[in-house]
């Protein structure tokens, strides 16, 4: 059975509204919720002064982003220990733009960004992601936010200037990435702990994030020594119990431990100079529910 050009055209546009929504949100959940609400919108109201489907579709799902957002800002003020995105894959095989298109999504989507634009207000983070992420004209994003375009400009200023000062400095080479999270796994399913240290910076960091739900460090754990040492025993003591699979999330490698055939953990590095500079753990299993283990 064939869809309506109303149903059509919306999944057309549904990756697009997916991707605004999840950079609003950063959770997967929370961002198809919203698309969701934006097709009950699209498809229950009349269409016939509408003249760019596009923009309108992107008006309604920022709007509602940014509705949810303002919502979620003080749940996530009792949340506990340290709150990070959800992981979602971005592997994008045959349907990825070109090379630089790809280095844009791939860096906007990276955990170490997501977590600087928690401290936006919402619409700064509206306009950033709008602006940075898809190059959306500062017209269109001012439609989109009832703003006008010279309020527009102001809040893209303000956002770009507060993520490029807090913003970690990582290398964005995947090659890179890969092979070190390979070597990590090789040198920890090993046993050897001095191959282990060797991969990681003097001041790496590493940060989880279970919600309270598993067991994990509430506070992020720093010097090459503790991180390298706490990740050897992780490893040491889930290696046997499950499988572990190597993919593409968030714009990099990164490590799915799973257990009994479900997600139990997601691991991920960033990289600068060589070493490892940042890991990332997650085990909230709220947050691993749509992670695919194949």
């Amino acid at each position: 059975m064939t869809a309506d050009p109303a149903t059509e055209l919306f999944e057309e546009h549904r990756p697009l509204l997916t991707g605004v929504a999840y950079r609003m949100l950063g959770r997967v959940a929370d961002a198809e919720d919203v698309v969701q609400e934006a097709w009950l919108r699209w498809s229950s109201a009349p269409r016939d002064d509408v003249r760019e489907p596009r923009a309108f579709l992107v008006r309604v799902t920022t709007r509602l982003a940014v509705d949810r957002l303002r919502h979620l800002g003080s749940r996530r003020e009792s949340y506990v220990g340290t709150w990070l995105p959800e992981p979602v894959a971005t592997d994008y095989g045959q349907r990825a733009p070109d090379a630089a298109d790809r280095a844009v999504l791939a860096d906007s989507v990276s955990l170490a960004v997501l977590v600087v634009l928690e401290s936006l207000s919402p619409l700064e983070r509206a306009v950033f992601v709008l602006r940075e992420a898809f190059g959306f004209p500062y017209a269109e994003i001012a439609g989109a936010l009832d703003r006008t375009e010279a309020a527009v400009r102001q809040l893209a200023g303000r956002a770009r200037r507060h993520v490029e000062e807090r913003r970690p400095r990582y290398d964005v080479d995947p090659a890179e990435r890969r092979d070190l999270t390979e070597r990590f796994l090789a040198a920890a399913s090993g046993g050897d702990i001095e191959r282990l240290l060797a991969l990681l910076a003097p001041d790496v960091r590493l940060v989880s994030d279970s919600g309270g739900k598993a067991k994990a460090p509430r506070r992020t754990i720093e010097t090459a020594d503790k991180v390298g040492r706490f990740l050897f025993e992780v490893a040491r003591k889930r290696g046997p119990l499950g499988e572990l699979r190597l993919a593409e999330f968030n714009g990099g490698a990164a490590v799915v431990f799973s257990v009994g055939g479900k997600p139990d953990t997601f691991f991920q590095i960033e990289v600068r100079d060589g070493r490892i500079q940042c890991a990332y753990i997650i085990n909230n299993p709220d947050k691993l529910f749509g992670v695919p283990v194949e």
